[in-house]
Parts: C-alpha cells; structure tokens; sequence
C-alpha cells in the first residue's frame, strides 16, 4: 500500500509539472530540455555509455530546432534540416522496431550509442518540440492532447491487462504485457481521442484518433524498445528519479518513440490539406 500511494503521488506530480509547464512556451522548452538530459543520463547508464558527447549533441540539434528560426534567420533552412533529421530518426526507430523480433541484442557498439542516443532518445525531445510548432505559432493544446493519449492508453492498457490479460504480447521481453492490454488500451485511447478533440480543436476528430492509434501502438512498441534495453542491462528500472515509477526515461520512453511517427502523420497532413 505504501508502494502504491507513492506511485500515485509521484505520477500526480508529474502530470501536474507536465500540464502547467506546457501551457508556455519558454517553460516547456526549458522542461523537455531537462527531461531529455535525464533520459539521456539514465539510457546512458543502460548502454554504459560514458562519453558526455551525447549530451553536447542532443544541446546542439535541441537548440537548433527550438530555436533555429532565430539562430540561423531563416526558418527555411530549419525546415529542410528537419525533414532530413526526420527521415534519420525514423528510419533508426525502424531498425530497434526489426531487432525487437531478433534474438540479438539490440546495438550497443560505440558508433551505434551515439546514433541512438542522438536520433531514439534526442530525437524524441525535438518532435515533440516541432509538433508543437506544427501550426507555426506554439500550440500546447497538441503536446497535452498527445500526452493524455498516453496516459489512456498506459493506463487501460494495465488495468485491462491485469483483469483480463492472458496471451502473451512479448513474452521474451515484457513479460507482463498482454494481448488483450494491448487491445484495451487502443480502444480507450481512441475512445478519449473523440474528448480530446474537443480539448485541442485545431485538430480533428479524425486526426486525434489517427493520432490514438499511433500513440497505442508506437507508443507500446517504444516501451518494449526500453525494455529490451533494460533487460540487456539486468536492471528493472531506467532510474529512481520518480519513486514508485523508476526512471524518466521509464515514463516518457513512448512519447519520445511515438513522436517522430505523430509529427510524420502532421506533415503529411499539412501537404494534403
């Protein structure tokens, strides 16, 4: 019992930081910065990655598309750099999404740190960055709305799973989850997406449960990513920064997967309508 409440105080706090910090656009740039260094730190860990170059990186590329327009004077130029660090981030997720399937460990060569650190843990924090500023002026009406996705999906996803769970979803990885889980949280997820539209209208109906099913499956598949991770490290936890949760890196691993696939569906959207 006293594991649990933990856990509900300390998710309640982060939702409350997450919500309130969103709402500006200075303050939820500043916090995804600071939450990308400790995922950063707590992935760094995992891969027994010791190089602080990382970190350099992730400043670097963070700071060119939070703040690209005003840096380099044209925001033509941040355009096409992030449609090419688009492709790379994908195309990266792609590969840890094929070695999920593989028996192999999943990369941990010193060439293959820095790309994943750079274009699966970085990469994450400059989507969720850009698809903020999909409508050209900031809109944390979107980041929320993909955020309380999250929670619906994460949430009913357990809760189906530990009432009703009983084949397997990754057993080789994941253990816990479950088919039905799984099913369980796309279904409230796409279900919340119909009230979420009516949060953050600039999007709609469609696209929110579009957007659902993104978050559900990327968002699962980001999950079984870390786990593997953490199971090659033999450690349960990313971390200890949030008690009754584990790491950062544990509550936001797929927001950060999920992001590049969700800003692809935006740009798309922007060329078609």
């Amino acid at each position: 019992m006293k594991e649990l409440t933990k856990r509900i105080l300390s998710g309640i706090m982060f939702v409350l930081i997450l919500i309130t910090c969103i709402q500006y656009k200075l303050v939820c740039i500043g916090l995804f910065y600071v939450f990308g260094l400790v995922c950063l730190t707590e992935f760094n860990r995992l891969i027994k990655q010791k190089s602080s170059i990382s970190y350099l990186i992730f400043t670097v590329i963070y700071a060119l598309f939070a703040f690209g327009e005003s840096l380099l004077g044209s925001g033509e130029v941040v355009n096409q750099l992030s449609q090419i660090f688009h492709v790379l981030g994908i195309f990266v997720n792609l590969f840890l999404i094929r070695d999920l399937f593989s028996a192999r460990e999943l990369p941990n060569l010193i060439s293959n740190q820095f790309i994943n650190t750079t274009f699966y843990i970085s990469s994450g924090f400059v989507f969720l960055i850009l698809i903020a500023f999909n409508f050209g002026d900031y809109n944390p009406q979107i980041i929320l709305g993909i955020f309380m996705l999250i929670w619906t999906n994460d949430s009913f996803a357990y809760i189906v799973g530990k009432n009703f769970g009983k084949q397997k979803l990754f057993s080789s990885i994941s253990p816990k989850k479950t088919v039905e889980g799984f099913l369980g949280g796309v279904f409230f997820a796409a279900l919340g997406s119909y009230f979420i539209a009516y949060i953050a209208p600039s999007l709609s109906f469609t696209n929110w449960l579009i957007i659902s099913v993104l978050v559900s499956v990327c968002g699962t598949l980001g999950d079984l990513v870390e786990s593997k991770y953490k199971r090659q490290a033999s450690v349960k936890d990313s971390g200890k920064i949030m008690p009754g949760h584990g790491g950062m890196l544990d509550r936001l691993d797929s927001a950060i997967f999920a992001a590049p696939f969700i800003y692809l569906f935006l740009r798309i959207l922007n060329y078609v309508s």
